[in-house]
């Protein structure tokens, strides 16, 4: 496996961190670094204007086929994008599970007119996506979803409650898993439904983190309507479509955050630095060790994306989330040690919390979120390693991150 680019791949990378740069310099320098774990509710306006400015430049969406108006790049260039954003400290996306995960399910199970409905508004920064997967009973069991949807006329009825939604207070939008079958078997009789959030009989309560920020809220539906024809995919064959949405999580954006998780293993080592601690025999060995760690974590990435157009899952994918979710909190937990006592109070008379403190509470819910930590070990048992199943296999806390 040859992980150099080509002097061509990295011409590209020049023009995009030119143009990152002079964005993020100069009218979007307040966003720039912000919207990350634990401040996810800061800037909104702003960090939408530079969506809809990156749309409007054609910077987004790059990995979209140039037929549904993205830039078609293939996955070398689609590495360096992320790479370069995260690099140059571009601001938590608001449109990503638009552009992530609806945006590709519609280019690949939508139809013709659901595709000239959405995509461009979602290229375009003009309508935010979330998510509406997990319930609360159902969230690591996915199939266990509750939420019902009867047809009436030319419309479904929708009547039930989601959780973990990320980002659903200021979304246009939410793609949910219903029950249209109630009596068919437990991964079938689901259909895949794309809802307005401003229909009647939505409630949108916010989850207050640790944080004090609301990425996350409940959702509740009560004889929501929404038409017939928002159904992606086939009635009652919705999970292949979730199934489908969900793989596409493991995209390139994935180097991404690797390299967001870089900027905050430098900004401990400024710190340190700063502050002398970079001066300890003990200290350096363990930040010697993490970047070690974010080096693998790279690796391991591309190596995934390399191996993504074979048949199934590889090893790297099955180990990924258990390996960053680990490390993102060690990272939060060295990031608090290298601050010393004052990490122990907020900052500021309004109590605000600094970076150090943003991502040590954040990362507590890192080995929950996403499927838990115990989830993510049978999955590696069951589905890489060909263990047998758990006789009593849990659907305990572990909802989807962004769902």
């Amino acid at each position: 496996m040859d992980l150099r680019f080509t002097p061509e791949e990295e011409a590209f990378r020049v023009e995009l961190r030119s143009y990152l740069d002079e964005l993020l310099r100069g009218e979007f320098a307040v966003v720039r670094g912000r919207g990350g774990p634990g401040d996810e509710d800061s800037l909104f306006e702003e960090r939408l204007a530079f969506e809809q400015r990156l749309g409007a430049d054609g910077w987004t969406c790059v990995g979209w086929p140039t037929s549904f108006g993205g830039k078609g790049l293939p996955l070398p260039l689609q590495v360096i994008y992320f790479e370069e954003c995260a690099r140059a400290g571009a601001p938590g996306r608001l449109g990503h599970i638009g552009e992530g995960l609806i945006g590709p399910t519609l280019i690949h199970y939508g139809t013709p007119e659901q595709q000239e409905r959405f995509l461009p508004a979602i290229r375009l920064g003009r309508e935010l996506w979330c998510q509406g997967f997990s319930e609360p009973n159902a969230g690591s069991d996915l199939a266990g979803v509750s939420t019902q949807a009867r047809r009436d006329g030319d419309e479904w009825v929708i009547n039930g409650q989601k959780v973990w939604t990320s980002l659903a207070h200021v979304s246009h939008w939410c793609f949910v898993l219903a029950r249209t079958n109630p009596t068919a078997p437990k991964h079938q009789g689901i259909s895949f439904l794309l809802v307005p959030l401003d229909a009647a009989g939505i409630e949108v309560r916010p989850i207050v983190q640790l944080t004090g920020t609301a990425e996350f809220n409940e959702v509740f539906f009560t004889e929501t309507r929404t038409a017939a024809d928002l159904v992606v995919g086939q009635v009652d064959r919705g999970w292949e479509v979730a199934m489908g949405l969900l793989s596409f999580e493991r995209g390139a954006s994935t180097l991404g955050q690797q390299f967001a998780f870089h900027r905050d293993f430098e900004a401990i080592k400024s710190l340190a630095q700063a502050n002398g601690k970079s001066s300890e025999p003990r200290f350096r060995q363990q930040l010697t060790a993490l970047w070690g760690r974010l080096e693998i974590m790279r690796l391991n990435t591309l190596r995934m994306l390399t191996e993504a157009e074979r048949p199934g899952l590889s090893g790297a994918a099955y180990i990924s989330k258990l390996y960053w979710a680990r490390l993102h909190q060690d990272l939060g937990e060295f990031f608090v040690d290298t601050v010393g006592t004052d990490a122990m109070i907020a900052g500021g008379p309004s109590g605000d919390l600094s970076p150090a403190q943003r991502l040590f509470l954040f990362t507590r819910a890192d080995s929950i979120y996403g499927g838990s930590d115990q989830i993510q070990r049978n999955i590696i048992g069951e589905r890489a390693l060909g263990l047998p199943r758990e006789p009593l296999a849990s659907s305990g806390p572990g909802a989807t991150k962004g769902s």
